[in-house]
């Protein structure tokens, strides 16, 4: 272990604990709230909220506060919120509260973040294992036949079943096991994967994210499990989190990585 390497987990680490209990971060999470074409209200909050092709729609007076960001005065009238699938997404605040429009497979909702939330309040960290070399190992990537996407359904944190997008497996040797899993490639060509593992619901949350670097020509990467991280869904009910897809359940302890959201 070289201290470059432990001090820059150890400054990942913190970065972790500072974004998720931020005043908008995961932990102020207070409601997802899915629409209908139909304009409906949304428990507390003013105006009234309805979704269509376009996104999120409320209408509002100004006298109810809700401003969306960038604008000038408050909504008074009705406005367009795109999503976050859109590259303009809009967001929107009403006092402390961020309104935070959302899709996920061409449904759309309204998230709620509350910096007063009791989950904020009562967050007193992240437990995690301490930094170990021996957990950061070399992986090869494998894309799928012609590099093309594959839907995985598996189940969410909310009870639903939802498709997964994944591209291709990675294959690496730890802690003496010869593993494969699946894996995720986004637009910056960097691979995320959803796992579990002996620990999962036990030691640690019930499954992890781990995230690798963009892949060299070779599909040479590294599995640094080290960084494999807790799910929004540890840190708010509302948040919707794919389940691990099929393969992605070690039969090994993986004790490394974040375990479990600290309260006090």
């Amino acid at each position: 272990m070289t201290a470059t390497a432990a001090e820059e987990w150890k400054h990942w680490s913190d970065g972790r604990a500072a974004t998720v209990s931020a005043p908008h971060g995961q932990l102020a999470l207070t409601g997802t709230h899915w629409l209908a074409p139909e304009p409906t209200e949304i428990p507390g909050l003013p105006g009234v909220w309805w979704a269509d092709a376009e996104g999120v729609r409320l209408r509002a007076a100004a006298a109810d506060g809700i401003t969306v960001a960038g604008a000038d005065a408050p909504v008074d009238g009705e406005v367009l919120l795109r999503p976050d699938t859109d590259p303009a997404a809009d967001t929107a605040v009403l006092g402390e509260l961020l309104l935070v429009p959302i899709e996920r497979e061409g449904e759309p909702a309204l998230r709620v973040f509350d910096p007063q939330s009791p989950r904020r309040a009562s967050f007193a960290g992240i437990s995690a294992y301490p930094y170990a070399p021996e957990w950061a190992v070399p992986a090869v990537f494998t894309p799928f036949e012609d590099a093309t996407e594959q839907a995985v359904l598996v189940p969410n944190a909310d009870g639903r079943e939802r498709p997964l997008e994944v591209t291709g497996t990675i294959a690496f040797t730890v802690a003496g096991e010869h593993r494969t899993l699946t894996v995720s490639r986004s637009g910056n060509g960097r691979l995320s994967g959803v796992i579990a593992d002996a620990t999962s619901g036990r030691d640690t949350y019930r499954f992890r994210f781990v995230t690798l670097p963009a892949p060299d020509p070779d599909g040479r990467t590294v599995l640094d499990l080290n960084r494999a991280y807790l799910p929004p869904c540890a840190f708010a009910d509302h948040f919707i989190c794919p389940f691990p897809p099929p393969g992605n359940r070690l039969d090994f302890a993986v004790e490394a990585g974040e375990k479990l959201v600290l309260t006090r």
